[in-house]
């Protein structure tokens, strides 16, 4: 490949230009203090832009105390909670990542343990490590299963009051210092929970219909855009499909892509499933690039940008997927954990000749470059 890979061309949107079409996607890490970035995140986060990603979202951060996954999510419901997380978005830019944050609330999927405690409802028994249970709320009074705190329904004045929320967290958001805001509508948190009917079996003006069950997250929408500044764009991660029967299917979110295109968001992050459980269950076949062909549905059906996510671990699937127009961004998960220059090793392995560590940040070039050239002497290159 002689021309430079289109996965390491800038995409710009709205007012914001990302260098290539590499994203690392929101990874919770449990590890708050009452909402509060710590150093973990920061170091999880900074390898991120030193790795040469396009752009960095951090983790689904909560508009609310209550609209935690659990105890240790980030939160940005108050002023205090800016300044840990402007310091990493300015490292972030500082090294050329575009910051951004996506934004949610986790409905009746709140209250739960940590991943690694159980991933399931809180109990008295966490509170012996100050894991303490709370009420949860939702579309309607409908727990995630049978071992899930039944939560309680939103009213319509609790609603205006989230709206609210949503909105102040996004312009906290933009003093933080991030670029770009998603939208956390998708893996059965409490906008997925009003989409589906699987969820959502109100029978006011909020449920029924895929108007009614769409009017909650659009109002959400609307609120964020009226709080974002006009010149930077909007995201929304959704669950293009629920990949159960009865649930939310394709059709449905390309009318919702449509909805949130005529409200001012300016690209879709293509996920799937989460509504009866972990967003990683696997209620789909799970194989590599799984989720590619909704992203291209939505691009084509909705006429607007879309991001793929899911088990994208290949350089050559990611230069594919941007070059033959399936979407316009490729984002990476748990793939950056293991390796997090992935984007760095992957513009090397889409250009031919020699390792080249110019693009490299200094600290490391340098001094991989002359292991480059040692490892070639001794036949090792």
């Amino acid at each position: 490949m002689s021309h430079k890979p289109d996965l390491f061309e800038p995409l710009t949107l709205k007012s914001v230009t990302l260098p290539n079409r590499v994203v690392i996607s929101p990874m919770c890490q449990y590890s708050a203090e009452e909402g509060l970035a710590n150093d973990w995140h920061f170091a999880h986060l900074a390898q991120f832009a030193l790795g040469g990603a396009g752009a960095v979202i951090l983790e689904a951060t909560a508009v609310a105390p209550e609209g935690r996954i659990t105890h240790g999510d980030l939160g940005l419901w108050n002023d205090a909670q800016i300044v840990p997380l402007r310091r990493i978005a300015d490292f972030l830019a500082s090294h050329g990542s575009v910051p951004a944050i996506q934004i949610g609330h986790a409905g009746r999927k709140g209250s739960a343990q940590r991943p690694w405690r159980g991933n399931l409802s809180l109990t008295g028994a966490d509170a012996a490590y100050g894991d303490r249970p709370w009420q949860t709320v939702s579309a309607s009074p409908v727990p995630v299963s049978q071992d899930w705190h039944v939560p309680s329904e939103l009213t319509e004045e609790q609603l205006e009051v989230l709206c609210t929320a949503f909105s102040e967290t996004t312009r906290r958001a933009l003093a933080a210092g991030f670029q770009m805001v998603e939208l956390h509508a998708a893996h059965g948190y409490l906008l997925h929970q009003f989409l589906s009917p699987l969820s959502n079996f109100r029978t006011d003006r909020f449920g029924g219909s895929l108007e009614n069950r769409m009017r909650f997250p659009i109002a959400v929408g609307r609120a964020m855009r009226d709080a974002w500044p006009s010149e930077r764009p909007l995201l929304a991660r959704i669950s293009c499909v629920d990949g159960m029967d009865g649930g939310w299917t394709i059709e449905d979110s390309l009318v919702f892509a449509r909805a949130l295109k005529e409200v001012g968001f300016d690209l879709i992050d293509c996920s799937s499933g989460g509504i009866a459980g972990a967003a990683t269950a696997a209620r789909l076949p799970r194989e590599l690039g799984f989720q590619v062909e909704m992203a291209e549905a939505i691009r084509n059906g909705a006429d607007m940008p879309t991001m793929a996510v899911g088990l994208i671990i290949d350089p050559q699937m990611a230069e594919a997927i941007i070059r033959d127009g399936k979407a316009d961004l490729v984002a990476i998960g748990r793939e950056a954990l293991h390796n997090p220059f992935w984007p760095r090793h992957a513009a090397q392995a889409l250009t031919e000749g020699r390792r080249d560590y110019t693009d490299w940040p200094d600290q490391y070039g340098w001094w991989l470059s002359r292991r480059e050239a040692v490892l070639e002497k001794i036949g090792r290159g």
